[in-house]
């Protein structure tokens, strides 16, 4: 079980998109906050400054990556103090860049994004995050060669899978997602989680399938992750019970099963619990919002 692929499917939304450009200094091309959109910046060639409305500025060479897991407001230029009035029309260095965006569900925000920072910089060091620079060759290619390809999109959330393996791989902690996801013992239980949320588990079951005693795995999960095992195991079961709520006609009997409830009652109420209002209500809202 791929813990991160699957926390990738459940908080993305609508379609992702990208697209290629080149510049000439001096340029500056400012990204307002939007919503729940996350974006990235590969540069292919030359260099540039991603400066964030809030925050530092982040010297990009090139190969490096710079993925906004949140919505915040940015620019991009071909220098630190770069400001609205150049243009992308210069005649003087070039700089290819590919950038792109997703659509993620904040309100069911996962905390394996909710740790990242909000500018998470994926330097260019030769041997490193193979994957990653793969996809985004693959990316490239298709964005020049067959562009609107259907495989693009596929692409991107590929792309988006290995921007979060490549920070994870990283970055070591003691506790956390990262520390939780480099534990075999936590990860056995985590992938017993995602593979099977309908599955009546208990902190005895899922200690188990750590291979640990009960109280010993109830306390390094939550030690870890800051949460109890059963407290995760109901926080994802409804964040998926919502994905299917809102993006599926799936009967509500059938998502209390697979949300691991004998009973729409029951599924209902622990459903309004999470969210504050029955799972029928919500279904409607969210299709209200999307018309």
């Amino acid at each position: 079980m791929d813990i991160l692929s699957d926390v990738v499917a459940a908080m993305r939304t609508g379609v992702p998109h990208s697209n290629r450009t080149v510049v000439r200094a001096p340029w500056y091309t400012h990204f307002p906050a939007q919503g729940n959109s996350a974006g990235f910046h590969v540069v292919l060639q030359g260099s540039c400054w991603l400066l964030p409305d809030d925050g530092e500025p982040v010297h990009l060479q090139v190969g490096d990556v710079a993925f906004l897991p949140r919505s915040r407001g940015h620019a991009i230029a071909d220098r630190r103090d770069g400001e609205p009035g150049h243009t992308a029309a210069g005649r003087g260095v070039e700089t290819v860049l590919l950038c792109g965006a997703y659509s993620l569900d904040s309100s069911r925000e996962h905390p394996a994004v909710g740790e990242l920072p909000d500018v998470v910089h994926l330097p260019a060091r030769v041997g490193h995050y193979s994957p990653l620079r793969a996809a985004i060759d693959l990316l490239g290619h298709e964005i020049d060669t067959r562009d609107g390809s259907g495989a693009i999109a596929p692409l991107l959330e590929v792309l988006l899978l290995f921007m979060l393996r490549a920070w994870y791989e990283s970055h070591p902690a003691d506790s956390g997602w990262v520390a939780a996801l480099r534990d075999p013992d936590i990860y056995a239980a985590l992938a017993a989680i995602h593979c099977e949320p309908g599955a009546p588990w208990t902190v005895q079951s899922l200690a188990a399938r750590a291979g640990l005693s009960r109280s010993v795995f109830a306390q390094r999960f939550t030690a870890t992750l800051g949460t109890g095992p059963l407290t995760y195991l109901t926080w994802w079961r409804m964040t998926g019970a919502a994905k299917l709520l809102r993006e599926t006609d799936v009967l509500l009997r059938v998502i209390a099963e697979k949300s691991g409830y004998t009973s729409e009652y029951a599924f209902a109420k622990a459903f309004k619990r999470e969210f504050g209002v029955a799972p029928g209500r919500f279904r409607a809202q969210g299709r209200a919002e999307a018309a």
